[in-house]
C-alpha cells in the first residue's frame, strides 16, 4: 500500500491525494468487515496500481502524440512558408518573427497568419501568371495563324512565381504585342496596296484579298490571320499586282510610240488623237508616278491595241504617200546643208515597187528613217562649217556690191538714198576686211572635219576645200592686179577732178567705158585657169555621198558652175571689177 502510495503522491495533486485516500481508506472499512483476506487485499490493489498505469500512459500516448502532431505542424509550416518565400522570390515577410518562441501551440499560431498572408500572394502571382501567359499563348496562336483553334490549358510553373520570372513573361508579352502590331500594320499596308493597285489596273480588290484569306476583308467580322504564311503571300500578290502595272505601262509605251509616230506619219486630226492622250501622257510616266485610278485597265490597252492595228492597216493603204513625205524630208534636211539629194530615179523605183507589193512597209519605212538620221547626223556635223560658209557668202555678196559701188562716180552726189548707200558702203568694208581670217578659219575647219571622217566636204556637190583654195589664188592675184593698176588709177581721179573744176554738172556713169583690152584678156584667162584648177582638184578627191559609194565627175560639173557664179561672179563682172 505505501509503494503504491508513493507513485500517486509523486504524480497527483493534493486534491487527488485526499480522495485517492479516502477511498482506499473506505475499501479498507469494507474489507475488515467482510473479512477479506491479505492475499485478495494485495491482489486487488496491484490491480488497481496497473490500471492507474494504464491509464496514465494512455495519457501520456495521446500527449506525446500532440505534441508530435504539432511539431509536424509547425516544421510543416515553416517548410511551406519557406517553399512559398523562395517560390515568391522573397527572402522574408514582414511582421514575422525571425526567432522561434514560447510553445509548440504558440509557435503555430504566430506563424499561420504569415502563411496565410503568402497562400494569398501565391494565389494572386498565380493569377498573374496564367493571366500573362494566357496572353503569350493567345497571341503567338494569332501570329501562327492558328487562333480559330481552342485555347490548351494554362500550366504554371509554381516552383518559380517570382517577379523578375513575370517580369520575362511580361517582356514577351510586351514583344509578342509589338510583333502583332508590326505585322498588323504590314497587313494593312499590304491591303493599301492592293486596294490602291487594283483601281490603277481595274480590279476587284475585294477578290484578290478574299482569294488570300477571308479573315482579311473587314466584313466578315473574324479575326485577321498575320501568320508567316499570309504575309508571303500577300508580298506576292503585291509584287505580281506591280509586274502586272509595269507590263502594262511598258506595253502602253510601246503602243503609245507606235500610236504617236502613225500620227506623225498621217497627220491624224486632233478629234481622233484626243481619246488616247491619256496614252501619250503617260510615255513621260515611270511605273512608280502612275497614280491615278483606272488609267491602266485592261480595256485601255485593248483600245490603244485595236487603234495601233487600225492605224497600222491605214498606213499600209497610205504608204505611198508616207513614203513621198519621207523623200520630201530627206531632201529638204540635204538641201539645206547644201549635201548630195538621193536620184529621183531610185526613189521612182522604190514607189513602183510599193505599188506592186513586192517590198515590206515597215522595212522601207525603217530605211527612210535610217538614211533621214544619217541626213541628220550629217547636217549636224556640218552646222559649223555651214554656219561660217554662209556668213562667207554674205561677205562676198557685200563685197560686190562695194566693187559695183566703187565704180559709181556719182556716189557722192547730194541725192535721196545716199546716205544709206555710205552707210552701207562702210558695213561691207569691215565684213570685206574679215574676208581672209573667215577663209582660213573655214579651211581649217574643213580640213579637220574631212581628217576626222576620211572624206571629203562636199558642199552642192562640190569640194569645199577646192572652193576655198581657188578663191584665195583669185583673191592673190586680184590683189597683184591692183597694185599693178594703181598708178592708172591714180592719173583717172586726178582727170575726174579737173574735169568736176571744169563743169557745173557730174559726168555721167563710165558703166559705158571701154576698159583695156589687157584687163579683159586677163581676166578671161584667170577664170579659164580657175575652172582647170577646179575641175583637176574634183577628180582627185575621194568620194562623199549619204546613198552611194561611188562617185564620179558627171555630176559636179553643172553645180560646180552655179556655184562658181554665185560665189566669185561672172568672169567678165570679175575682169570689169579688176
Amino acid at each position: 500500500m505505501g509503494s503504491f502510495q508513493t507513485p500517486i503522491g509523486m504524480r497527483s495533486s493534493t486534491l487527488l491525494e485526499t480522495s485517492c485516500g479516502f477511498l482506499l481508506q473506505e475499501l479498507q472499512i469494507i474489507w475488515d468487515e467482510v473479512g477479506e483476506d491479505k492475499f485478495e487485499r494485495e491482489k486487488v490493489l496491484l490491480d488497481l496500481e496497473q490500471e492507474c498505469l494504464e491509464v496514465y500512459r494512455r495519457k501520456v500516448d495521446r500527449a506525446n502524440i500532440s505534441r508530435a502532431r504539432l511539431h509536424q505542424e509547425v516544421a510543416e509550416a515553416e517548410a511551406e512558408f519557406t517553399h512559398l518565400l523562395l517560390s515568391l522570390g522573397e527572402r522574408s515577410l514582414p511582421g514575422r518573427p525571425e526567432k522561434r518562441a514560447g510553445s509548440l501551440k504558440e509557435q503555430l499560431d504566430s506563424i499561420t497568419p504569415a502563411l496565410q498572408e503568402m497562400r494569398l500572394r501565391k494565389e494572386e502571382r498565380l493569377n498573374q501568371f496564367r493571366a500573362v501567359q494566357g496572353q503569350i499563348q493567345k497571341i503567338s496562336a494569332e501570329i501562327a495563324g492558328n487562333s480559330h483553334n481552342e485555347p490548351s490549358n494554362i500550366v504554371v510553373n509554381e516552383n518559380d512565381l517570382s517577379l523578375k520570372r513575370l517580369e520575362e513573361y511580361q517582356n514577351e508579352l510586351q514583344r509578342l504585342y509589338n510583333e502583332k502590331n508590326e505585322r498588323l500594320q504590314q497587313v494593312e499596308k499590304y491591303i493599301d496596296m492592293i486596294h490602291s493597285l487594283s483601281t490603277i489596273l481595274g480590279k476587284d480588290s475585294s477578290a484578290i484579298i478574299m482569294e488570300v484569306h477571308p479573315s482579311l476583308n473587314d466584313l466578315c467580322g473574324i479575326t485577321k490571320n498575320i501568320s508567316d504564311t499570309i504575309l508571303d503571300k500577300l508580298n506576292i500578290t503585291v509584287e505580281s499586282l506591280f509586274e502586272e502595272k509595269k507590263n502594262r505601262l511598258d506595253k502602253l509605251h510601246h503602243l503609245g510610240k507606235a500610236l504617236s509616230n502613225l500620227w506623225n506619219l498621217m497627220d491624224t486630226p486632233y478629234s481622233e488623237r484626243h481619246p488616247f492622250s491619256h496614252v501619250i501622257h503617260l510615255l513621260s510616266l515611270s511605273s512608280a508616278e502612275v497614280t491615278d485610278p483606272g488609267s491602266l485597265t485592261l480595256e485601255i490597252v485593248q483600245q490603244t491595241e485595236a487603234e495601233v492595228k487600225r492605224l497600222d492597216q491605214l498606213k499600209a493603204s497610205k504608204m505611198k504617200e508616207l513614203f513621198q513625205k519621207k523623200q520630201e524630208e530627206l531632201e529638204l534636211i540635204c538641201k539645206k546643208s547644201h549635201v548630195e539629194i538621193p536620184s529621183r530615179e531610185e526613189m521612182n523605183n522604190i514607189i513602183n515597187l510599193i505599188n506592186s507589193g513586192e517590198i515590206d512597209h515597215s522595212d522601207l519605212l525603217l530605211s527612210m528613217d535610217e538614211q533621214i538620221c544619217r541626213a541628220k547626223e550629217e547636217a549636224s556635223s556640218r552646222k559649223a562649217i555651214m554656219e561660217k560658209v554662209e556668213k562667207w557668202m554674205l561677205a562676198r555678196d557685200e563685197e560686190r556690191w562695194l566693187e559695183e559701188y566703187s565704180r559709181d562716180e556719182n556716189r557722192y552726189s547730194v541725192s535721196r538714198g545716199a546716205h544709206k548707200n555710205l552707210r552701207r558702203a562702210e558695213r561691207a568694208r569691215i565684213m570685206v576686211g574679215r574676208i581672209p581670217a573667215l577663209v582660213d578659219m573655214l579651211i581649217k575647219m574643213t580640213r579637220s572635219w574631212e581628217e576626222e571622217r576620211n572624206k571629203v566636204f562636199l558642199y552642192d556637190q562640190v569640194p569645199l576645200m577646192a572652193i576655198l583654195e581657188e578663191y584665195n589664188v583669185l583673191r592673190r592675184e586680184k590683189e597683184e592686179d591692183m597694185k599693178r593698176q594703181q598708178p592708172w588709177e591714180k592719173k583717172r581721179i586726178q582727170i575726174q577732178v579737173v574735169e568736176r573744176e571744169n563743169t557745173y554738172t557730174s559726168r555721167p556713169s563710165t558703166s559705158s567705158r571701154r576698159l583695156p583690152s589687157r584687163s579683159l584678156n586677163g581676166a578671161l584667162d584667170s577664170s579659164v585657169i580657175m575652172n582647170k584648177r577646179l575641175s583637176m582638184g574634183i577628180q582627185q578627191l575621194p568620194s562623199n555621198s549619204i546613198n552611194s559609194g561611188n562617185q564620179g565627175v558627171s555630176f559636179i560639173k553643172d553645180g560646180s558652175n552655179a556655184l562658181r557664179k554665185k560665189i566669185f561672179g561672172d568672169p567678165a563682172f570679175t575682169s570689169q571689177m579688176r
